[in-house]
């Protein structure tokens, strides 16, 4: 995790800035010399919106795909749960949905993977050093497509790579992240990571969370809202983060049903009656 916090300061000082107007020269395809080599030994953070994709084009659970593809780093300068996608164990350490034609999963790949070879900077990342976005190249010795005699734009290249849908879910994970909240330490409790962690990763298991409990007993969610949720992910991803907001942040984002406020008010009355009991 150092080691991105070298590379963040190292491209806020010596990357030279692009707006969504400048132009590039690059192009990848299978005949070009260096294609898959930039798809091994590197750490690919993924977003919940990214699980999402991944696990349902692969047709298996959320569960199943935290166990199978991604791991968890520990370090002490992470302020919540992240996830890298895990390469494979073989010395060459490669994506595991890369193949010798290319990638397997090419219509959902994560966020990472399609912006490359771009980088964005961006205020909404918490950079107190970027007063607005701005993107820049990401350079390495071993890519071979900056030779090739194709010319975009940067905003072509996000259209062309699809990046739009990725982009805006990824500006309401952000919203999430850089709350105030996270901001000391003591506040993350390990319930309150588990919490987290489930709703912004494990959706499948959030959805049991609040359909196979009393939740909806309690807080006041329409039946096409919980229509919706039971079979869109997207919808009960953002339906996940208002929960946060209210769970964790303590955010006036969902309504308790009154009768349930009529309960505890009693409850609180009830044990305010009981005498005391001496010692």
């Amino acid at each position: 995790m150092r080691e991105i916090e070298r590379l963040k300061e190292e491209i806020l000082k010596d990357y030279p800035r692009m707006s969504k107007d400048d132009t590039f020269k690059f192009n990848c395809h299978p005949g070009v010399s260096c294609f898959n080599n930039c798809c091994a030994d590197v750490n690919i953070f993924l977003t919940p919106y990214d699980v999402i994709r991944l696990k349902n084009r692969l047709g298996i659970s959320s569960q199943e795909f935290l166990d199978r593809h991604t791991l968890m780093p520990f370090d002490k300068g992470l302020t919540y749960p992240v996830i890298l996608l895990q390469m494979t164990e073989d010395e060459a350490k490669r994506c595991p949905f890369v193949a010798d034609k290319g990638c397997t999963v090419y219509e959902d790949r994560p966020w990472a993977c399609r912006m490359y070879p771009l980088g964005m900077a961006s205020p909404k990342d918490g950079n107190e050093d970027v007063p607005e976005e701005f993107h820049f190249l990401l350079k390495e010795a071993v890519c071979q497509g900056y030779q090739e005699d194709k010319t975009q734009t940067v905003i072509e290249w996000q259209d062309q790579q699809g990046i739009n849908d990725y982009n805006a879910m990824g500006d309401e994970f952000k919203e999430i992240t850089l709350h105030k909240f996270f901001e000391s330490p003591e506040n993350l409790t390990p319930q309150k990571v588990e919490m987290f962690f489930m709703v912004c990763y494990n959706i499948d298991k959030f959805r049991s969370f609040i359909f196979d409990s009393s939740f909806f007993d309690k807080f006041e969610v329409s039946d096409d809202q919980q229509k919706e949720m039971k079979t869109d992910d997207i919808a009960l991803l953002r339906f996940g983060y208002q929960w946060l907001r209210f769970a964790l942040f303590g955010e006036k984002t969902m309504t308790v049903k009154s009768d349930v406020w009529t309960d505890k008010e009693q409850e609180l009355k009830m044990k305010q009656k009981l005498p005391k009991q001496s010692s």
